[in-house]
């Protein structure tokens, strides 16, 4: 089952050739996590997803309030798979027509949903190996910070790391600084002082980014910024990890011939399942 503009079907019957998501990549998008009947920190999701439609010019539904947002994510969930969490996207398009030029701002949406085997964030064992990938960059712009349909970037360099046997890879932007991981937010951990790049770098404004900020900067003794990450930095580093909504924390144990703890990562992973627990 999915949601198309609120009605649970089977099927949206969406003809491809004539949707803009297709077509022209002329698609916003928000990844949920949704836990215990919640959507897991719905009020950022809701207002980046908003800010998200403005910046592109998409019409903004009347109907489509925060807690309109949270009826339709927890109906479609109620009808699938019965599981300890549940994954789900809103994805909102344009309607048909026009080319480059848009005849029409107003917006349909599709909400889709899985299930999770793990209800809590946990803390991932095991290697993970991280590189760089230098074939193509982010640019330092404010719609490299949404979350739209144009991801080629990351499509190629998830290829790329799939044929060289890492896990992920670590993306530069267009002053070959590192912006981010192919799906999540950079952190690293030097001394005691945590960094992660800033959005003006074309980071994704990642909604688990801003959690592990909030968590991180109540840990005594941690210093915490945000600040330009260069390649340079990951070799002097004692943590590196990656964060998004559906997975939490992720440490990485290698980057090239460099080996990383996990202490800090693993402290926060405990921080941010208290957190969640308690909302």
């Amino acid at each position: 089952m999915i949601n198309y503009n609120g009605a649970l079907v089977a099927d949206s019957n969406i003809s491809i050739h004539e949707n803009r998501g297709f077509l022209y990549g002329d698609a916003v998008f928000e990844t949920l996590r949704v836990l215990d009947g919640k959507v897991l920190f719905l009020e950022d999701h809701y207002f980046r997803l908003m800010a998200s439609l403005r910046i592109v010019r998409m019409e903004i539904p009347m109907l489509f309030t925060m807690e309109y947002m949270e009826e339709q994510v927890l109906r479609l969930v109620a009808s699938i798979e019965a599981a300890p969490a549940h994954r789900a996207r809103i994805s909102f398009f344009r309607k048909p027509g026009g080319t480059y030029l848009p005849v029409d701002n107003n917006v349909e949406f599709i909400i889709t949903a899985a299930p999770l085997q793990e209800s809590v964030y946990s803390f991932a064992e095991g290697t993970y190996e991280v590189d760089l990938f230098r074939d193509y960059y982010v640019s330092k712009q404010l719609l490299s910070t949404l979350k739209t349909t144009n991801k080629m970037v990351q499509i190629t360099g998830s290829i790329f790391a799939h044929e060289n046997g890492l896990d992920n890879c670590l993306l530069l932007n267009d002053e070959k600084n590192v912006a981010e991981a192919l799906q999540g937010n950079l952190f690293m951990l030097t001394g005691n002082k945590l960094v992660t790049p800033p959005v003006s770098d074309g980071c994704l404004n990642g909604i688990m980014r801003k959690q592990v900020l909030e968590l991180a900067k109540k840990v005594e003794g941690l210093e915490v910024a945000e600040a330009s990450v260069s390649p340079f930095d990951l070799q002097k580093a004692d943590e590196l990890f990656i964060t998004n909504v559906i997975m939490g924390i992720r440490p990485v144990t290698k980057y090239r011939k460099k080996e990383f703890g996990s202490t800090v990562a693993s402290d926060l992973v405990k921080r941010l399942n208290a957190k969640v627990r308690l909302s």
